[in-house]
């Protein structure tokens, strides 16, 4: 009889309702003591996982042991195994003999996309992707036509946080109650600390994140209900006193494979059908699920396993300690030390603070496009090697020369103080590039411009910022006391 193996982010029906026989899941310790993990993150998979293994019962045999290897090798018969979302896992899975079903929990199949990508020429745009999703699988649409009359509502969804609003003022997010179960993995965890097997980063704190599909259907509802009509206006917006916004934090349960993107949209879909949210907040939130979700898990196949390794921009920098340790304290930039001292919490904050915050530094500082990629990976309970690659070496770190986003995502301290309340409470002014009150972003915005001038000048969507290098008095001023300070916690 055939066995089918379940990995720890294949935990939804959707990955054996179709499977009669023994199920296998395996707990390999290995995987921590390589890696240092975000505590919460470690927490969170093992829950689930430990979760699904109590719900499947006498069915699925549940391993504990130091590598995936040994507890494979030592079944009768057959192995068979959803498509596993790393190169990683995959090549382990084709040496173990394993057959390999076509992957599960993404609403557009592989080959779909292929055929999509064949005919691009090499320009594969996520918003095209988009709406050819929403037309296949007839998410928002009436008749052909987009509901709404437009595709995409975007311009509507940048709005910076409302004034002097110290939160959105929307409901709390749906949080799960800890049980017995994650009593165990907690202590299980503490153990092997103590012991020196593994080392996380990060704080311990209560799982704010759904590990079962109960609770993940939960969270959904709350977030449709409650959370979703105020979504979509203020999705790019920060405020330091409401961590969540309006955001639906369904990443990391979708990524545990407890969430099917369909549903998801679908549920979406309905609130905007029977008025309860608005189109811009639904198209917004669609776009993100079948949209951007689909199509990074598409671009991390198609680029290939050598993907993960361009640097078009030759960064090769070390991430600094501060920064590996989320060590908020470390810096008087009050945006980075917020935010550093969220992902230590919380192992979570949202797309913005990722992107044009982290990342945008990341950049701006040159470092190893590579180690970046690995960083957010085990920074983040929501973080997976095909959610990293694609959104850190094509588009935050822009290492790829464009093959994935036409422009580098960074920005000056401008930006930062439109979209956040940080600047407020900064002893860095975002107005000011060169000085002892000079902004590091607006500085290293600069800093990156200059050291990038020939790669970025003939880019349609760069030129004109390029251009800007030459206008500014004091650039030679501003490059030396950048590279003074290189790695340094500003």
């Amino acid at each position: 009889m055939t066995t089918r193996w379940l990995f720890g982010d294949q935990l939804g029906p959707h990955f054996v309702d179709d499977h009669r026989g023994p199920l296998l899941m395996v707990e390999a310790r290995s995987v921590f003591r390589r890696r240092r993990f975000h505590r919460a993150k470690a927490h969170l998979v093992l829950s689930a996982m430990r979760h699904r293994a109590a719900q499947l019962g006498d069915r699925l045999a549940y391993v504990k042991a130091d590598t995936y290897g040994e507890a494979v090798r030592d079944l009768d018969g057959d192995v068979e195994v959803v498509h596993p979302t790393s190169y990683a896992a995959l090549g382990l899975v084709e040496r173990l003999g394993c057959r390999v079903l076509p992957p599960r929990g993404f609403a557009t199949p592989r080959e779909d996309f292929e055929r999509w990508a064949d005919g691009r020429r090499g320009k594969l745009l996520m918003e095209d992707f988009y709406r050819r999703a929403r037309l296949a699988h007839g998410v928002l649409v009436d008749g052909g036509d987009p509901a709404g009359g437009q595709w995409n509502f975007d311009h509507d969804n940048r709005e910076p946080p409302p004034k002097g609003a110290t939160t959105l003022g929307v409901s709390d997010p749906w949080w799960p109650t800890e049980d017995d179960i994650d009593a165990e993995v907690r202590e299980d965890l503490d153990r092997w600390e103590r012991d020196g097997d593994v080392q996380f980063i990060g704080r311990d704190g209560d799982r704010r994140f759904p590990a079962t599909r109960r609770e993940a259907l939960a969270a959904l509802d709350h977030f449709v209900e409650h959370r979703l009509p105020e979504f979509g206006a203020h999705e790019d917006a920060i405020l330091e006193g409401d961590p969540w916004m309006a955001h639906s934090l369904i990443s990391a349960p979708m990524n545990l494979g407890l969430l099917d993107p369909l549903e998801v949209a679908e549920r979406a879909e309905e609130a905007y059908r029977s008025g309860a949210a608005p189109i811009a907040s639904v198209e917004g939130f669609v776009r993100q699920v079948i949209g951007w979700r689909d199509y990074v898990w598409h671009v991390y196949w198609h680029m290939g396993d050598g993907y993960r390794r361009e640097n078009g921009l030759r960064a090769t920098g070390r991430i600094p300690q501060w920064f590996a340790e989320l060590d908020g304290d470390a810096t008087d930039a009050r945006c980075l030390s917020h935010t550093l001292d969220q992902v230590a919490t919380y192992g979570w904050v949202h797309h913005i603070p990722r992107l044009m915050l982290l990342g945008s530094y990341a950049l701006q500082r040159g470092w190893a496009p590579t180690q970046v990629t690995d960083w957010f990976h085990r920074a983040f309970v929501d973080g997976y090697d095909w959610v990293m690659v694609p959104n850190i070496v094509g588009m935050s770190q822009h290492a790829d020369g464009g093959r994935m986003m036409t422009k580098p995502y960074t920005s000056g301290g401008a930006y930062i103080n439109t979209m956040s309340d940080h600047c407020g409470s900064c002893r860095f002014d975002p107005k000011v590039r060169v000085g002892e009150n000079a902004c590091p972003f607006s500085a290293g915005y600069w800093w990156f411009l200059d050291r990038h001038r020939e790669t970025f000048e003939a880019n349609h969507r760069m030129s004109r910022a390029v251009r800007g290098l030459d206008r500014l008095k004091d650039l030679a001023e501003l490059v030396e006391q950048e590279d003074r300070r290189g790695n340094r916690a500003p």
